[in-house]
């Protein structure tokens, strides 16, 4: 039969799972790194897992695909509901041993601005105009030590999780960058997957305001290491 049905694309995917997650039925998948629809029976075609994605791999297509069968899917979910299910690796349980120090030297902020957060920041703020920006996963200052002398001094900073606040970072950003003269922008993001929500709206906003902004991302692991910086 013909009926709606979601289609992933791939080369947009960045493995994060939020949409298995997402899915009640347990139509989705991560396999090899990417989500996969494991049967066309399992999809309800209600799309629950669209706005999890926070890549926009996920659309809805019409093709050939069997019908939904709801007692599949319950009796899927009943050998499943033995098992650990799904744990996505932002949420996954870590421990660190922090690095001693002997400095009780007083660090003063460097933050130069508030709102910080991205959907509070209006989008014509006066301190836009020829700044260095700093987009920032929220969970990068607490993993960074050293985090407000290497990434907030000399810009302004903002703020989000794309896994959990419910708008489109990208919309708000594009307005940004788009109606002031944003010198450079620095991305701090984790090494967990769903942090790729961040860079994939920041890149987006860049192409879609027209400009030709430079972006350094500086990749950040739990344990407070720089593992990579991009430009």
């Amino acid at each position: 039969m013909i009926r709606k049905i979601i289609e992933i694309n791939e080369e947009k995917c960045n493995g994060c799972g939020l949409c298995a997650k997402a899915c009640h039925e347990g139509a989705i998948a991560i396999v090899n790194g990417k989500a996969k629809l494991m049967r066309d029976d399992f999809c309800d075609g209600f799309g629950d897992c669209l706005p999890a994605c926070p890549m926009d791999a996920i659309h809805f297509t019409e093709r050939e695909a069997e019908a939904y069968d709801e007692k599949a899917v319950k009796e899927n979910k009943q050998k499943k509901s033995a098992c650990s299910g799904f744990t996505c690796p932002g949420s996954a349980l870590q421990s660190f041993t922090p690095k001693e120090t002997d400095s009780n030297v007083s660090v003063p902020s460097c933050l130069r601005q508030f709102p910080i957060q991205i959907k509070l920041l209006p989008t014509n703020a006066p301190y836009f105009n020829g700044a260095d920006l700093l987009i920032a996963a929220d969970c990068t200052a607490y993993a960074y030590g050293n985090f407000h002398h290497d990434f907030i001094k000399g810009r302004i900073t903002l703020i989000g999780c794309p896994k959990l606040d419910a708008v489109d970072y990208a919309e708000k950003l594009t307005e940004i960058f788009r109606n002031n003269d944003i010198k450079s922008i620095t991305l701090t993001r984790m090494t967990v997957p769903c942090c790729g929500g961040m860079e994939y709206a920041i890149k987006k906003a860049i192409e879609a305001s027209g400009k030709d902004i430079p972006l350094k991302v500086a990749v950040i692991s739990p344990d407070g290491s720089i593992v990579e910086i991009r430009k």
